[in-house]
C-alpha cells in the first residue's frame, strides 16, 4: 500500500544567504501543504539540523531543498539525503558541486561554445604566500574596471567591480576572508538579464520561462542589495526593446546551460548582453531564491505559472527523475 507523501522542507543553512533561505522556505512550505503533510527543517548556522536526516527518514519520504549557497547548493546536502536514501527535488549533487563551481561551469560552457567572461581562479594559500604574484597576474590578463567574487557563492555576495589597484588588493582580501577559491574575471559593460528553465524530470524536456531584464536601481549592479531588498532593482519580464533573435538567443542558451550541467526541475542562469549586442553567459543557479523578491517566481508568473504550480512542477519534476516506481 503506497504511503502518504511527506515532504520536509529544509530552509537556513551555514552559507551568507541564511536569512534568503528561510524566507524560500516558508513560501515553499506555505505552497505545499496544502496538497502535503509537510513538516519544516531547520538548519542552523552551524549545519546543525532540527530533525537529524536519521530521524527525518523515520516519517518525511521526500525533502524540498529551500537551501542557496554553500551546504545547500553545492552537493552537500544533496549527499547527506543520498547517503539517507531521502528523495529530494532539484540536481543531484554532481550538478550542484558544478553549478555552484563558477570556475568549472564556465570551462564548461566555453568549451560547449557559449560565450563566458575571461575569468582567473586563485587559492587563498596562494594569496597568504605571496599576494602581490596575484595582483601582477590579474593585472596582466586584465584590466580595469574588472570583477572579484567567491567562486562558490550566490546572491552575489561578495562581488566588486574594481576600477584601480588599490581597490584590487582590498577586493581580494575582503573575499579571502570568507572564501578559499576567488575569482578576478573581465568587466563586461551591458544590460543585465536572467532566464528561468524548468524540465519534466530529464533534461531533454526543459524549456525555458521568458527571460528578465534587470536594471539595479540601488548599485550600480545585480548585487546582493539590488536582489533583495524591496525596491533594489526594476525588473522587466518580457524585456522592452529586445530583437526576438536575442530573446531567442537567451532562453536557448539557458536551456543549454541547464542540460550541460546536469540540472533537475529548475535552474537559473544570468547573462550580459555587452554593447555589441554579444550574450555572455556569467553563471547558472542550481536552487535560486524562492521568495517574494525572488526572480524565477516572478518569471514564472509572467508565463502564468502561479508560485503554487511552480513548487508543484518542480516536486513532479522530482518524482519522475526518481522513477514512477519509486517506493514513496
Amino acid at each position: 500500500m503506497r504511503k502518504k507523501i511527506h515532504i520536509a522542507v529544509l530552509s537556513g543553512g551555514p552559507s551568507s544567504e541564511h536569512d534568503v533561505s528561510l524566507k524560500s522556505g516558508q513560501m515553499v512550505f506555505d505552497a505545499l501543504k496544502k496538497t502535503y503533510e509537510t513538516t519544516n527543517v531547520f538548519i542552523d548556522r552551524a549545519g546543525k539540523w532540527s530533525i537529524h536526516p536519521a530521524d527525518l527518514k523515520l516519517f518525511a519520504n521526500w525533502a524540498f531543498i529551500a537551501l542557496h549557497g554553500f551546504y545547500g547548493e553545492d552537493g552537500s546536502v544533496q549527499r547527506e539525503l543520498e547517503d539517507h536514501h531521502i528523495p529530494y527535488t532539484g540536481s543531484d549533487s554532481l550538478a550542484s558541486a558544478l553549478g555552484m563551481n563558477k570556475f568549472l561551469s564556465l570551462r564548461l560552457f566555453r568549451d560547449a561554445g557559449l560565450r563566458v567572461p575571461h575569468t582567473l581562479l586563485f587559492m587563498r594559500s596562494a594569496w597568504r604566500n605571496d599576494s602581490k604574484r596575484i595582483i601582477q597576474k590579474t593585472l596582466h590578463h586584465l584590466h580595469f574596471p574588472l570583477v572579484v567574487k567567491p567562486n562558490r557563492e550566490g546572491s552575489s555576495v561578495g562581488v566588486s567591480i574594481v576600477k584601480n589597484k588599490e581597490e584590487l588588493a582590498e577586493a581580494f582580501g575582503d573575499c579571502f576572508s570568507f572564501s578559499r577559491d576567488v575569482l578576478a574575471e573581465e568587466f563586461i559593460k551591458g544590460r543585465e538579464f536572467t532566464c528561468g528553465v524548468l524540465d519534466h524530470g530529464w533534461g531533454e524536456s526543459a524549456y525555458a520561462l521568458l527571460p528578465t531584464e534587470i536594471i539595479p536601481r540601488v548599485s550600480h549592479f545585480f548585487d546582493y542589495r539590488a536582489k533583495y531588498e524591496i525596491g533594489g532593482s526594476f525588473e522587466v519580464t518580457p524585456p522592452v526593446g529586445l530583437s526576438r533573435t536575442i530573446m531567442r538567443e537567451i532562453r536557448d542558451t539557458a536551456v543549454r546551460a541547464h542540460r550541460l550541467i546536469g540540472a533537475s526541475g529548475f535552474s537559473r542562469t544570468d547573462f550580459i548582453l555587452d554593447e555589441n549586442g554579444k550574450l555572455h553567459t556569467i553563471e547558472i543557479n542550481t536552487i535560486p531564491g524562492l521568495t517574494g523578491e525572488s526572480l524565477l517566481p516572478k518569471a514564472a508568473s509572467a508565463g502564468n505559472i502561479s508560485f503554487s504550480e511552480l513548487i508543484e512542477k518542480i516536486i513532479h519534476a522530482a518524482f519522475f527523475r526518481y522513477g514512477k516506481n519509486f517506493d514513496f
